[in-house]
């Protein structure tokens, strides 16, 4: 019998310009990387900077300077910026079909309700759905997910650490799909992009492995290509922490105006040699 063969993979590292990229984004930039070119693929760097403010104007260039020095090679597409036009063709697509509706309350109103947590805090408990909200306040569009789960049925995807998996999307509740202060969510446009892209291998922590069941669940609504996935183990910091942006973790761009060796310390992180206080980890 003749097994059939996977055509070359499309991956892709999407960072935000936020902040600055530290060893965590590194790691996840070199996996993508190395994953397309064992496999003959094409690996792409994409920008999402639809964040308004936060979106600061000179990170997409110490960021093509970062993974130079780490001496990766990658194709750019378009920024998300570059896209909106797409994310509110979805939207209201979506909202056509009674899946979203508007929401006005604020995150101390959800709490105050009482929700249970989630993936990313607080899961909404549906007030805007069981009543019409105030038009005049600024509003979201949430996703109805019962609703959504129901039309799409049983939906599947593969990851190729975890195997096989059954899309499950209900620990986010009803999220926002569309936000009051941006064109879209991380949820709507990073899936929108992935398949705009012909990205077939998308690769991320494992910190975002409950956010593929519900960009699984997207792609179905959405009638787009699905790809596989690879959920890699993280990087952690001396506390056991996840590297991340907001809790200083040190940039690359400080390393290498240091004079660092970039490729050196790309050799080390595929050899699993991390520097004091860091270790891989799966979340």
């Amino acid at each position: 019998m003749v097994v059939p063969t996977r055509p070359p993979p499309v991956t892709r590292f999407a960072p935000s310009p936020n902040g600055s990229l530290h060893l965590g984004h590194a790691w996840s930039a070199i996996v993508a990387h190395d994953l397309a070119a064992e496999r003959g693929g094409r690996f792409l760097l994409r920008i999402e900077d639809i964040d308004g403010a936060r979106s600061l104007a000179d990170k997409p260039d110490e960021f093509r300077r970062d993974l130079e020095w780490l001496g990766l090679e990658w194709e750019e597409v378009p920024a998300q910026s570059t896209r909106l036009a797409s994310y509110e063709d979805a939207a209201r697509a979506l909202l056509a079909r009674g899946l979203l509706y508007r929401c006005t309350c604020t995150r101390r109103e959800i709490e105050e309700a009482g929700a249970l947590i989630g993936p990313e805090g607080p899961v909404y408990p549906g007030t805007c759905r069981h009543r019409p909200p105030d038009a005049a306040r600024p509003a979201a569009l949430r996703l109805d997910l019962a609703r959504a789960i129901f039309e799409a049925g049983d939906v599947v995807w593969e990851d190729e650490v975890r195997g096989a998996q059954r899309a499950d999307p209900r620990a986010f509740g009803d999220v926002v799909l569309v936000r009051k202060d941006a064109p879209a969510s991380y949820h709507l446009a990073t899936t929108l992009d992935d398949a705009a892209d012909g990205v077939t291998l998308v690769t991320r922590g494992a910190d975002l492995f409950t956010a593929s069941h519900l960009h699984r669940l997207l792609q179905a609504l959405l009638g787009l290509p699905v790809p596989r996935w690879h959920h890699h183990a993280l990087l952690i910091d001396e506390t056991g922490a996840k590297l991340a942006k907001r809790r200083g973790s040190p940039s690359l761009a400080m390393r290498r105006e240091a004079g660092e060796d970039g490729r050196a310390l790309a050799t080390r992180l595929r050899a699993a040699q991390f520097p004091a206080g860091i270790a891989l980890a799966t979340a």
